[in-house]
């Protein structure tokens, strides 16, 4: 533990280098792990190349996707001992610490942050969940989000009905699950070629994104239900908003872009940030009290399906470079072991 290796970004534009780095000792409520599988977000090329965040000081180590084994536990920490294999969502992008990042060979992860991993469950599928699964958490249940009922082993119908636009994604797959798993009829917009794995995730009516009639299509769906709102993913964002502007229910949009500077009238949106559920009830929620069992029970998946870009750290540029292509239906990793 004491010989570490770390992907750093050394400033802006500029590629990752690798560099040994001292093995961090956890805080009271921090895990250390040793990773196993690290995946990577469009985030992660995006801070690579501009300055997204402002508090982010370069040198810095980037990625929010951790897979591996607990090697050492904080004085407060109770759900983990040492060799539980773990997934853990990093969140050194917005602590501003090295050592919450997630490119290197271990990573001080926050213990309301990680979940335990199913013997049944590799490190490289457990790795595509962390971001995606606390993006979609955040804009779902957060109280100034959606503020949806809680996910459950044993969901009871609410018999209402939210829209998930871009199901396909990362964040669409977790958001999919999630609702789902706390009781709501969910509708989707994907790929042609993505319907069967955003079916299979618990959507039950699923449109083409790509289709010119697809806003019509979508309102014409949710006519008649009891409409909670839209989450958007990915994908064309004026669109979500144009079907939720003319729907019936709710008309708010929590989304993980931008959204349209010229809302409708009684239109609502609010911008999540992927990491805010670290200081609040919402990590409780999802990784605490769902998450370790839903996927042990069999009731949650890893999703979309992971895509290995390579194996060793030196393999995550290539990584960021593939994810910028651009995906659909799956997530880009790297695996770490031997």
């Amino acid at each position: 533990m004491d010989h570490s290796i770390a992907a750093w970004q050394p400033d802006l534009g500029q590629p990752l280098q690798l560099a040994p780095i001292e093995a961090p000792q956890p805080g009271p409520n921090e895990i250390l792990v040793r990773n196993r599988a690290i995946a990577i977000n469009p985030v992660d090329w995006l801070l690579q190349d501009t300055a997204l965040f402002p508090w982010l000081d370069y040198p810095a180590i980037l990625g929010s996707d951790v897979a591996g084994d607990v090697v050492a536990v904080g004085t407060n920490v109770v759900r983990f001992k040492v060799g539980d294999r773990v997934l853990g969502q990093a969140v050194g992008a917005t602590t501003n610490r090295p050592a919450h990042g997630a490119f290197q060979s271990f990573t001080l992860v926050l213990s309301n942050m990680a979940s335990k991993i199913p013997s049944n469950i590799s490190y490289v599928n457990a790795a595509v969940l962390p971001l995606g699964l606390g993006t979609a958490a955040c804009g779902l249940f957060e109280k100034n989000h959606l503020g949806l009922e809680h996910p459950s082993l044993t969901p009871k119908a609410t018999g209402k009905t939210i829209l998930v636009w871009g199901g396909s994604s990362s964040v669409g797959c977790n958001a999919i699950q999630l609702a789902v798993a706390a009781g709501y009829e969910c509708i989707t917009t994907a790929s042609p070629h993505n319907m069967d794995m955003v079916k299979s995730l618990g959507a039950t009516l699923m449109f083409d994104h790509a289709d010119k009639y697809v806003v019509d299509q979508v309102v014409e769906a949710l006519r008649g239900r009891e409409f909670v709102g839209a989450l958007h993913a990915t994908g064309n964002i004026q669109d979500c908003f144009s079907a939720i502007s003319v729907c019936d229910g709710r008309r708010f949009v929590s989304t993980t872009l931008p959204p349209p500077t010229d809302l409708a009238a009684g239109v609502e949106t609010r911008l999540i940030f992927g990491t805010s559920l670290k200081d609040n009830e919402v990590s409780k929620i999802v990784y605490v009290d769902f998450l370790a069992d839903a996927l042990a029970g069999g009731k949650f998946q890893p999703a979309p399906p992971a895509q290995i870009a390579g194996h060793g750290l030196e393999s995550l540029q290539t990584a960021l470079h593939t994810q910028k292509s651009g995906m659909s239906g799956a997530k880009v990793v790297v695996s770490l072991e031997a």
